[in-house]
């Protein structure tokens, strides 16, 4: 996979809690360089790695050095997705809970977690991101926060933690986490565990549907499928980043990076509605309304990192891409 990508209503979700919290959105948006017409995107997956920069930039705008545990405070629960639907037509919560853990890249690619039963007690590994990000304190505490609410949404409030580790080291205000946790709360462990009483696992679903099941794990394995078929999107946007300013972006050039014929990523790229010529297009469009709005470089710098031949080429583009000029675009945003 060349690049993990958590689901876009994950960041809905932590917009709609910041808009409670009263944060400033617009900062944060220009500081990450995003716009709220980001939000709305189509399958909207955003970047995994972006997550360290997410909550830095978080932290500091609001000065809360506990900024994780007090935005999840705030988090809506988790509503309307077939994950949630899996869980309700299931017969029982560990039922729901076993087929949700299946579909784990409907919500993140870092998601990797798994359930453990050890007698009474039962956990879960809440595996959700890879390398530095794994102990992001605000991002665990706020992501553990969202999936509490939403085991205690789907069971009625009969949900209950019984324990949470955690990966992070212990953080100042350990009586507040646990106050807000509800529960006993650990640090500085070896991964970041999820404990609650194993008799839960047996607990009906009033809302089970056989029929409705099948459905709704027919629909799960068909987003996976699409989410599995965009990342050749992905992919591509990644060797076009790498090739761009040698002029040899070509669908051939790039198929030849990915150890692929051209006739077989060309029929990938259709697969999922789009083919080569606009994947560049969009990504070189992307780039120039960067390159003009956030940085200093010149017209001609621009035409050369975004692999245009010569400027008067770059400027047609730009035009019909933007409907203005790059000189009107940049002034625009100033």
């Amino acid at each position: 996979m060349s690049e993990m990508r958590d689901a876009g209503v994950l960041i809905r979700l932590a917009v709609q809690a910041m808009v409670k919290a009263g944060i400033d959105l617009p900062l944060l948006f220009s500081k990450l360089g995003i716009d709220e017409s980001y939000l709305q995107t189509a399958h909207l997956r955003t970047p995994h790695e972006a997550q360290p920069l997410f909550w830095g930039l978080l932290e500091e705008q609001t000065g809360d050095p506990d900024i994780g545990l007090h935005l999840g405070q705030h988090l809506p629960v988790f509503k309307g997705q077939v994950i949630e639907y899996l869980f309700l037509s299931s017969p029982t919560f560990g039922d729901g809970l076993r087929r949700a853990l299946n579909y784990q890249r409907l919500i993140s690619d870092a998601a990797d977690s798994n359930l453990i039963v050890e007698g009474d007690t039962c956990f879960i590994q809440v595996v959700t991101a890879t390398g530095g990000t794994r102990k992001i304190r605000h991002f665990n505490e706020c992501f553990a926060q969202g999936m509490i609410a939403f085991f205690k949404s789907i069971t009625d409030d009969a949900f209950e933690p019984e324990c949470i580790e955690f990966e992070h080291e212990e953080p100042l205000n350990v009586d507040e986490v646990r106050r807000v946790f509800g529960c006993d709360v650990k640090f500085g462990c070896t991964e970041n565990r999820l404990y609650f009483n194993t008799s839960m696992l047996d607990r009906r679903s009033p809302h089970a549907e056989p029929e409705l099941l099948e459905l709704h794990e027919q629909f799960a394995s068909e987003q996976v499928a699409r989410i599995e078929k965009e990342d050749v999107v992905v992919q591509v946007n990644k060797i076009i980043a790498e090739l761009l300013d040698s002029g040899e972006v070509t669908l051939e050039s790039v198929a030849e990076r990915m150890e692929i014929k051209p006739r077989s990523l060309r029929t990938k790229l259709s697969d999922i509605d789009t083919n080569f010529n606009q994947i560049l297009a969009d990504y070189r469009y992307k780039l120039a309304r960067h390159l003009l709005a956030k940085t200093s470089e010149t017209i001609d710098e621009i035409v050369y990192l975004t692999g245009f031949s010569e400027p008067s080429t770059f400027y047609r583009a730009f035009k019909r891409w933007s409907g203005m000029t790059p000189i009107e675009y940049r002034k625009s945003k100033l």
